[in-house]
């Protein structure tokens, strides 16, 4: 796919006629509501197999078909080149997709094997209603190679709204995480959503495996008393195991994400430890466990939230770990981007120094916040989606801004009541360079939080750059 920065002046037919995309297509990845309006600095997702190549210096139709794949006569071709020895640095060239044509004997099996993909790939990439039907002459589209990673999203909606949310994104997981069980002092558990059943099945019923979730914290308490009363106590501990084994059992859960938060500094060890317990229980049943980790950047990083998270021990003990590298733009915090690349990266060196990179999950938040400046101390923002972000955008008539820091869109506007408001936001641009980070740091994959923020341009590129792996 193709990202398209909305310059001004620009409409969607003009974007449809560059790329020779139809309308419709862009229409339908992007969520746009209005085609006829866009906002200067929108960033467009255009779907296409086909790649765009800005020439280098010193470069030459030979070097660049070889990188991507391809031939020079398919690249001549595809941008109509009358004279392939006069290309100059800035160009851009479409490089079409590898094609296929299907010859005499030829199966689905064989041409996958050849060029290094999936029957499913194939499958996907062209559409094909009936794998048995296709014939000799039948041109395919043969999909590029992508890392394989897995993918979960927590969701703490219940009934329709769960059934609707988690169908509409299951097929780009690998797990579903419910959220969640509270943890009480005595190691009962209460469920904090209405029920987890529904979400649960929306993603089996799309191969999500559901992953339980347990917590010490609501949104009206840190829960580092809690904590320490279970951690303490030998009884509440197995206890608080026995009832998490009953519900997975009961529920059909395959997994555990432990998320203790705000854990006392003196309690560490005890923390490491009911970990240790806690897989040694699980594994001996056939569940996974996972953990949830606050966004540390060094092993002797002060303060409640990060002191009894020990990244070394968790990444021995657990099977993954999820890195809650969001939040940065607290709600009730002054405006910035909510989960800033420069800021996840510096995480990312340290986790990666004490825990294997294949046992990572990187956070990724789903949703925008937009504060009304100046802030004031402990004024909370309103938090929606990223489809609202542009929609408010377009009604206020203000350019999109990008941080290329932080890799996160943003803007200011004014509303009705004459109050100045400040916006950041995720697009296609700062998925695509958390989607890059992934790749360059070879992690597991990503975890989402958390589903109810409509987010299509998300969702398009996950599966652009990635396998999302599917387990049994």
């Amino acid at each position: 796919m193709v990202i398209h920065v909305v310059q001004r002046g620009e409409t969607l037919w003009q974007i449809s006629n560059r790329y020779q995309v139809a309308i419709g297509n862009i229409t339908e990845v992007n969520g746009l509501t209005n085609p006829n309006q866009l906002a200067v600095g929108q960033a467009i997702v255009i779907p296409t197999l086909d790649v765009f190549h800005s020439v280098n210096s010193g470069e030459a139709l030979w070097s660049i078909a070889q990188r991507y794949g391809t031939s020079i006569e398919a690249i001549i071709r595809a941008n109509q080149i009358t004279n392939p020895a006069l290309i100059y640095p800035g160009t851009v060239l479409r490089i079409p997709a590898i094609r296929h044509t299907i010859a005499q004997g030829e199966t689905l099996w064989m041409i996958a094997k050849y060029y290094g993909t999936t029957i499913n790939a194939i499958i996907k990439a062209n559409k094909i209603q009936n794998p048995n039907m296709l014939y000799p002459g039948t041109v395919l589209i043969i999909p590029r190679s992508k890392p394989v990673i897995e993918s979960n999203a927590f969701t703490y909606h219940s009934g329709q709204q769960a059934i609707q949310m988690v169908g509409e994104v299951a097929e780009h997981l690998t797990y579903i995480a419910p959220f969640a069980y509270v943890i009480q002092p005595d190691g009962t558990l209460v469920l904090y959503m209405e029920n987890d059943s529904d979400a649960i099945q929306a993603g089996s019923s799309k191969g999500a495996l559901p992953m339980m979730s347990i917590t010490n914290f609501t949104a009206t308490k840190a829960g580092e008393n809690i904590a320490h009363s279970v951690l303490a106590s030998e009884e509440h501990r197995d206890k608080l195991l026995e009832n998490i084994l009953s519900i997975m059992r009961s529920k059909g859960y395959r997994g555990l994400n432990i998320d203790f938060e705000n854990v006392l500094p003196a309690d560490r060890e005890l923390y490491n430890q009911f970990l240790q317990r806690a897989v040694d229980r699980l594994h001996a049943e056939g569940y996974f466990v996972s953990t949830s980790l606050a966004p540390k950047i060094s092993g002797e990083q002060k303060g409640l939230l990060y002191e009894a998270h020990d990244y070394p021990a968790h990444g021995k003990i657990a099977d993954f770990v999820v890195l809650m590298t969001y939040e940065w733009g607290y709600r009730k915090g002054p405006p910035q981007a909510v989960s800033p690349l420069n800021e996840i990266r510096r995480v990312l060196d340290y986790a990666v120094s004490v825990i294997p990179p294949e046992k990572i999950l990187m956070g990724f938040q789903l949703y925008a916040r937009d504060w009304i400046i100046p802030h004031v101390q402990g004024q909370e923002a309103e938090t929606y989606s990223p489809q609202e972000a542009v929609s408010r955008a377009i009604k206020y008539g203000v350019a999109i801004q990008y941080d290329p820091v932080a890799a996160s869109p943003y803007f200011r506007y004014t509303d009705e009541q004459g109050r100045g408001h400040e916006v950041w936001f995720e697009d296609a641009r700062s998925a695509q360079a958390k989607f890059d980070l992934i790749k360059e740091y070879n992690l597991r994959g990503v975890s989402y939080w958390v589903l109810g923020y409509p987010y299509p341009q998300n969702w398009a590129l996950l599966e652009d750059n990635f396998t999302i792996k599917k387990l049994t």
